[in-house]
């Protein structure tokens, strides 16, 4: 691993910590080193408060502050160069003096795409651009996701028995065990809004909380006949959500499969089978697996496309 490669990785790890309090805004963490350690860190706490880069700087004791002029900024994500509720984090660093930035990607925002880059190339500011790229795209994928295709970053997420089916002879079942009960949770409190088939939702009467989990309940939506995939994306963009969970049936998540709205997909399996009943929905054949783990005998698989970037190890969030 290289030194940039290190401090970036630094980067991803403090973004990290603001999971919860940075959205909608991405995930972004900031580390300044001057002659080989850090003297500055910090990450994007809380939306419309102080960015990665404003918080790096502020962390500065006044010893190190005269080694800014020597310094490398590393920044997991491109500094804005507009303003919105917070100053231009560009015009900061240029303020600050520091010779050089290293940034793991360019913001798709529309109001940053590059011209950050450009403000601190026009300031003679020595730029490296795309280090652990994968890892950072991957970090601030729903973000990613939903300013670049104008829709939530979806995840489909179904439980099946051993042999492959959702329920038992077409009444609902239960697969999941205590442990991965409460792992659905925590992932209802970490996604925008969850949805399911208005059959699923006549049949079993979901309540699609997190009351095994600590979190907010996401916006719960029930895909009916009047209205269309494609409408109801546009619908969830113009309302700001970044992320949605699938949870209906086989006829729900299929079509979202055939109309390739899928950007990840979670397959629990639990060792019991049953004679008859709902078959499970088929993988798509572009998926590559991300993970594979047990718990308590339960297994929950992960997916993700084939052809969207992925990070070469698996990321904290």
């Amino acid at each position: 691993m290289s030194e940039d490669e290190k401090y970036m990785l630094r980067c991803i790890q403090l973004a990290a910590n603001g999971f919860h309090g940075a959205r909608p805004n991405p995930m972004v963490g900031a580390v300044i080193v001057a002659n080989g350690r850090i003297i500055g860190e910090g990450y994007h706490v809380r939306c419309g408060e102080g960015h990665a880069e404003v918080n790096a700087f502020a962390s500065v004791s006044s010893e190190d502050e005269a080694h800014l002029k020597d310094a490398t900024i590393y920044v997991s994500l491109e500094p804005c160069s507009h303003y919105g509720k917070t100053p231009p984090c560009a015009d900061l660093i240029i303020n600050k003096g520091v010779q050089r930035v290293v940034v793991g990607c360019i913001d798709p925002f529309a109001e940053v795409q590059g011209r950050g880059i450009k403000k601190l190339k026009d300031a003679g500011i020595e730029i490296t651009v795309g280090v652990l790229e994968k890892e950072c795209q991957w970090l601030n994928r729903r973000f990613f996701t939903y300013h670049r295709k104008h829709r939530p970053y979806i995840i489909l997420k179904w439980a099946q028995t051993a042999n492959g089916f959702i329920d038992d002879h077409f009444k609902p079942l239960t697969i999941s065990n205590e442990q991965t009960q409460m792992l659905s949770h925590q992932l209802r409190a970490e996604e925008d809004a969850i949805l399911v088939g208005h059959t699923t939702f006549d049949r079993d009467q979901p309540a699609l909380t997190v009351r095994h989990w600590h979190g907010p309940n996401p916006k719960r939506i029930v895909l009916t006949h009047d209205r269309p995939i494609t409408q109801l994306m546009d619908d969830l963009y113009q309302h700001n959500i970044q992320s949605l969970i699938v949870e209906g049936g086989r006829q729900t998540h299929e079509s979202f499969i055939e109309a390739g709205l899928w950007d990840e997909i979670r397959v629990e399996t639990a060792p019991i089978t049953v004679t008859d009943g709902t078959p499970a929905p088929q993988l798509p054949a572009e998926v590559m697996l991300i993970s594979k783990k047990d718990y308590n005998g339960n297994t929950i698989t992960s997916y993700r496309s084939r052809q969207e970037p992925h990070p070469t190890s698996e990321s904290p969030t």
